[in-house]
């Protein structure tokens, strides 16, 4: 059921695009991007803009192509999108957020039953972004 507490978490309004982070969800994800290497150049790119193109195009669907001028280019987020995931980022995100959720609605931090559908699991496929396009 919504409360007024859940409608303004969810409000997007104010935002440039509804897939952009807050600051409370920047404040999140922001410990589990990697730091820059040392050595070479300085790290130019801001982090949490490049995040805000990734979730632009997971929420959007668009073609990579097609992100708008005022985000990071599409070699940018990709690039940072293949860092975020061979270094274990989005996965560790993914589960905090996760624990989060659960303990938020008053359960304990890992289920203790599952169920398993077979049709549901012969379905299921696995796949990644295309940047391609």
């Amino acid at each position: 059921m919504w409360t007024a507490e859940h409608r303004r978490a969810a409000d997007r309004r104010g935002l440039r695009y509804p897939s952009d982070m807050t600051e409370a969800e920047w404040a999140l994800v922001e410990p589990f991007v990697p730091p820059a290497r040392h050595g070479g150049r300085k790290r130019e790119v801001n982090v949490r803009e490049v995040i805000n193109a990734i979730f632009y195009v997971l929420s959007t669907g668009c073609q990579c192509n097609a992100l708008p001028k005022d985000l990071p280019p599409k070699s940018t987020a990709h690039d940072y999108f293949i860092l975020l995931d061979r270094d274990g980022a989005l996965q560790r995100v993914h589960e905090a957020l996760y624990l989060m959720a659960r303990e938020y609605a008053g359960r304990e931090a890992s289920p203790t039953a599952a169920i398993i559908d077979s049709q549901s699991a012969k379905a299921a496929q696995k796949g990644a972004l295309d940047w391609t396009r």
